[in-house]
């Protein structure tokens, strides 16, 4: 075995280990409630089989490029979503020696039907030559669509202009929003690319359904209980997580790219005192603050 695949096996061995520890813990002491259909043994699994697998843009093993604090803060953070990586939920994204995760749109809707009460969401694009009709509800002040006809025709020879995602909640209530061509594409520019890339261009039909889709139900997550759990920040993507996207996007699998976050702070209801990097390092007395958290 190599020198770097005893580095590799040993950051895997090290982490998942220590990492469960935590999670147990603060399930223990009750910190931390995870949905019980959900594994985070069996969510580490895939994570690791997955980042043993994943090269950083300078082809190293992100597990032996990226700090293990950072690997671990980006487990412990997946597993405080309670999602899946197997499933396509959430990615990980390593930069400048740091690994971050972002959440897919498959993962925004998990999270949205566990905390938002969400039954349903589908989103649809708007052709030019559709006939298309929205307004606003004036008993309650929401958004709703009116009419949307649209045709083969239409789909063959006409160029979007907007799209909307419609929500649909269990008590059968519903939230829609709706999209322009350019507050889409504004959003687009976020992007590395600039909107560009060959998802965005390719799959036009399928980025404009996604980014709808992930607006709404970011109002959705943003307004639940738990929503401290979700807050995200953008950081600048890479040339290489374009390349990675649109070799799965060619198996029609959607993948956010328009938006990674930052390596985001643990929400301080999983850890009060302990930081990620408490991991791997004994603290010293000078380290030790009395409200130290994620």
């Amino acid at each position: 075995m190599s020198k770097t695949e005893v580095a590799v096996e040993t950051v895997k061995k090290d982490v998942t280990v220590k990492v469960l520890e935590k999670i147990n813990a603060f399930q223990q002491s009750g910190e931390l409630t995870l949905p019980s259909s959900y594994s985070p043994e069996n969510a580490l699994k895939s994570a690791m089989l997955i980042l043993s697998e994943t090269l950083d843009k300078d082809k190293r093993p992100v597990l032996e490029s990226c700090s293990q604090v950072s690997i671990a803060n980006s487990l412990l953070k997946m597993i405080t979503f309670g999602l899946s990586p197997s499933k396509g939920q959430v990615y990980f994204i390593p930069f400048n020696g740091t690994l971050s995760i972002m959440k897919s749109y498959m993962g925004n809707m998990a999270i949205a039907k566990r905390v938002g009460n969400v039954k349903t969401v589908n989103a649809n694009v708007i052709y030019k030559a559709d006939t298309f009709e929205y307004g606003v509800n004036i008993e309650d002040g929401s958004m709703e669509i009116k009419k949307h006809e649209t045709s083969f025709a239409s789909i063959d020879s006409s160029e979007i202009i907007g799209a909307y995602a419609v929500v649909v909640f269990n008590d059968g209530s519903k939230k829609v929003d709706v999209m322009t061509a350019k507050q889409i594409q504004t959003s687009f520019e976020q992007s590395y690319t600039k909107g560009n890339s060959p998802a965005h261009l390719k799959f036009k039909q399928a980025m404009f359904e996604k980014t709808v889709i992930n607006r709404v139900l970011k109002t959705v997550i943003g307004s639940s209980d738990d929503s401290s759990l979700y807050d995200e920040k953008p950081v600048p993507t890479t040339e290489e997580i374009v390349e990675d996207e649109i070799e799965e996007f060619a198996n029609t699998e959607v993948i956010d790219f328009e938006e990674i976050p930052e390596p985001i702070e643990v929400p301080k209801m999983v850890a009060k005192k302990e930081t990620v990097k408490d991991l791997f390092e004994e603290p010293t007395a000078s380290a030790i603050k009395p409200e130290a958290g994620f």
